[in-house]
């Protein structure tokens, strides 16, 4: 018999949660967690048997930086389930680690997979953009979570692993300038394709509302454009964005501020093959495929600004 990953102490307070009768049958990690420790749970009932999936907050310095994980995630999972999108529901959450050791998540399995290589490349993009405006349909005003930067804007300086320093410093002096006038609402805050789930061709949730916060679309829109244009090219992204404000209509006013913003996240770099993907199967990408693609992705976002 395999031993368990999860000690004794966390298995009690899984099966706490649960209720009475009930008994683990299987642990299993999940594949695409890179800053938390993710665990598929199979549970034997009386009468039936289901999954279920528990964060563990393993990363101390983003324990750290941000003490309240559990909460915020715990918080998010609620608002969440306003979101015309099957996302995963809290059952149970360990703030402080007082139970488990480390703060943890205990939420609902949602049915699906993730998936990277879509057959019609275009449909699976606006699925994506669909459920994105979906969340963002989703009104946040008494959310305590509030968006901010990842980067202190006013310290970026252009990445010495880039030839393209012209470029750069035109994106930092455009973001650090005066951000537009935007309508606050609920985003996911880390939205990409592998936070999405997928049946039969239909998006059948998005998971991982760590991050989520009163704040604005654009930023949501902005990082999975960089993501895409990492994963697939800058076309991709732009075929994304399109497609994202032909479904939010005039809910949306497209800014290049939130993508640019979004893109500078990613300094000091250099970027790097994102550890999800490679969990997921495509091991063909490489660093410099990812330096070529991210400063393509600048040129366009600096085109943007100038055109």
């Amino acid at each position: 018999m395999n031993r368990s990953p999860l000690d004794q102490a966390v298995t009690r307070w899984v099966l706490e949660a649960l209720g009475p009768h009930t008994r683990v049958s299987g642990v299993t990690p999940l594949a695409g967690a890179t800053s938390s420790s993710l665990y598929r749970i199979g549970i034997e009932g009386r009468d039936r048997t289901w999954n279920v999936v528990l964060r563990l907050f393993t990363n101390s310095e983003w324990l750290r930086d941000e003490p309240k994980l559990a909460r915020h995630e715990a918080e998010s999972l609620i608002k969440a389930g306003e979101v015309a999108v099957n996302t995963p529901e809290l059952i149970a959450f360990d703030e402080s680690g007082g139970s488990c050791g480390v703060p943890a998540v205990l939420m609902t399995e949602l049915p699906g997979a993730v998936d990277l290589r879509p057959r019609d490349q275009e449909e699976w993009l606006g699925r994506m953009a669909d459920a994105l405006v979906r969340v963002h349909e989703v009104s946040a005003t008494a959310f305590p979570w509030t968006y901010f930067t990842y980067n202190d804007l006013s310290a970026l300086t252009p990445p010495k692993w880039s030839s393209l320093a012209g470029p750069w410093g035109d994106a930092i002096r455009f973001a650090q300038g005066q951000p537009p006038e935007t309508r606050p609402t609920f985003i996911h805050r880390d939205y990409h394709p592998v936070n999405v789930l997928w049946e039969d061709g239909r998006v059948s949730g998005i998971v991982d509302w760590v991050n989520a916060c009163r704040g604005p679309a654009g930023i949501d829109v902005g990082h999975c454009r960089l993501n895409l244009a990492l994963l697939a090219g800058v076309d991709a992204a732009d075929v994304f964005l399109a497609l994202y404000r032909a479904e939010a209509g005039s809910a949306f006013a497209y800014h290049p501020y939130w993508d640019v913003v979004s893109m500078l996240e990613f300094l000091p770099g250099p970027p790097e093959v994102y550890q999800g993907w490679v969990d997921f199967g495509l091991t063909q990408l490489t660093p410099d495929l990812m330096k070529q693609r991210l400063e393509a992705y600048l040129l366009s976002l600096v085109g943007r600004l100038h055109g």
